[in-house]
């Protein structure tokens, strides 16, 4: 049994009356007819019993109407989530980000505008942060490193310097920037080689024919924050992710091309579900 036929038996049981339940249904009157009847042949009863030109619910019509009653409601209490949800006015918005800096302000402008609209943001390195994208366990991604792939669309949201992290009592800490070979020899206290900034460091490094000292690899900014803090060692960071802290300085690098670029990603089919595109519409032209 069809759908169609149960929502014309209740247009009609509802209507009283087959021209009124066509016209509320927008098909033809013998269109209508046919949708009840065929399941009236289905049942092997009758829904109706018609009397001239009137017609009225039979037993089985009445315990039938019961029954497409909470159809109805169902549909339409289905219709008015769906409209909520387009309207971003209910729903749920999965970010995954490899900082939480560049993806907050983002974050807080959606939550201004779409109160309604539920946000959840995992934080995890720019490899798995393209991973919950690719594999749909994220609706939108904010990182740093994008490859060309024809299954993404991204959006170009920032650009940072990366400077050094260093303790607020190191002898280059007044100093407004430092050149790529005064870095050879120091002790660095570096990320995971998954990490987009190491990656450009060291690029750069490997550029001007510097050789890193790495004394410690750790996997959250976090933990770099408070090895630097403790006199391990030199850190590397975006401009953006700085921060404040007492304890810490930071100095620019001598080199134009230490800089990192932020993007927001989302899989090219979906930029136009309607959750995503509003996120999409909040970077900064």
């Amino acid at each position: 049994m069809l759908q169609t036929q149960l929502r014309a038996f209740h247009a009609v049981a509802v209507e009283g009356s087959f021209t009124r339940a066509a016209a509320r249904l927008g098909v033809t009157q013998p269109t209508l007819s046919a949708q009840v009847k065929a399941i009236e042949e289905h049942c092997g009863a009758a829904l109706f019993d018609r009397l001239g030109r009137r017609i009225a619910l039979t037993d089985l019509g009445r315990r039938l109407l019961d029954v497409t009653q909470r159809l109805a409601d169902a549909e339409a209490a289905a219709g008015e989530l769906i409209g909520d949800a387009r309207a971003l006015r209910t729903g749920r918005l999965r970010v995954s980000a490899d900082s939480p800096y560049h993806v907050a302000p983002l974050l807080a402008a959606f939550h201004r505008r779409y109160p309604g609209v539920q946000a959840v943001l995992s934080i995890g390195n720019a490899g798995t942060v393209l991973d919950d994208l690719l594999h749909f366990a994220a609706d939108v991604a904010v990182l740093a490193d994008v490859p060309d792939d024809a299954r993404l669309h991204a959006v170009p949201c920032g650009r940072h310097r990366v400077v050094i992290m260093l303790p607020r009592d190191h002898g280059w800490a007044g100093r407004a920037a430092v050149g790529l070979p005064e870095l050879a020899g120091q002790p660095m206290v570096l990320r995971e080689a998954g990490s987009v900034t190491r990656r450009l460091f060291e690029a750069r490094l490997a550029a001007a024919g510097v050789a890193p000292r790495i004394v410690m690899e750790i996997e959250s900014r976090e933990a770099v924050r408070e090895a630097v803090a403790a006199g391990i060692g030199l850190g590397v960071v975006s401009e953006a992710e700085f921060g404040a802290d007492a304890r810490l300085a930071m100095v620019a690098v001598d080199d134009p091309e230490l800089v990192t670029r932020e993007f927001v990603v989302c899989r090219a089919e979906r930029r136009r579900v309607a959750v995503v595109r509003a996120f999409l519409e909040l970077v900064p032209g």
